[in-house]
């Protein structure tokens, strides 16, 4: 159980797609105890396991003091009009940008029992899933930019001390 350091902007594992959990095990055990531990720190509602440097299809999340986990997660649904909303990310630090986000999503996986968990939501629940398996399938927020925000995203990651 330990709060892991999160791989920043650069790292090739945050663009690489994450494989399933094939079998529940230790190390499975071990991974999520350590996704919820790095995702109670104040001010992060998600943790992808790609975000602490594993490949494989997991997150957790902190929505509003509900602190919980999903693997295999499969985003099946979103409903509304897609809208701009505000939207940073622990890989990369500083940053904020408007990145068009539908305003309910629906997530389908499994927890460390193999029974299945549906995670479904609007608003920052919503956004947290779909920026979450963003991070399982090699995608950052700023791929889902316009092409000037981008451009201005890009700069201030190259102008960035981290």
């Amino acid at each position: 159980m330990a709060v892991r350091p999160i791989r920043v902007f650069g790292d090739p594992v945050l663009r690489s797609a994450s494989a399933p959990v094939a079998s529940i095990d230790d190390g499975v055990r071990a991974l999520v105890r350590d996704l919820v531990d790095t995702v109670e720190l104040p001010g992060r509602a998600g943790v992808a396991a790609p975000q602490i440097g594993v490949g494989v299809r997991a997150f957790s999340y902190n929505i509003d003091g509900d602190i919980g986990y999903v693997l295999n997660p499969v985003l099946v649904e979103v409903g509304g009009e897609p809208t701009l909303t505000g939207e940073g990310c622990l890989s990369v630090p500083g940053l904020w940008h408007d990145v068009m986000r539908y305003p309910h999503a629906k997530v389908i996986g499994i927890d460390l029992d193999g029974n299945e968990v549906i995670l479904e939501g609007e608003g920052l629940l919503a956004q947290a899933l779909q920026h979450e398996t963003d991070h399982l399938d090699g995608k950052l927020y700023l791929d889902r930019l316009d092409p000037e925000r981008r451009r201005v995203a890009m700069r201030e990651i190259r102008e960035a001390s981290w």
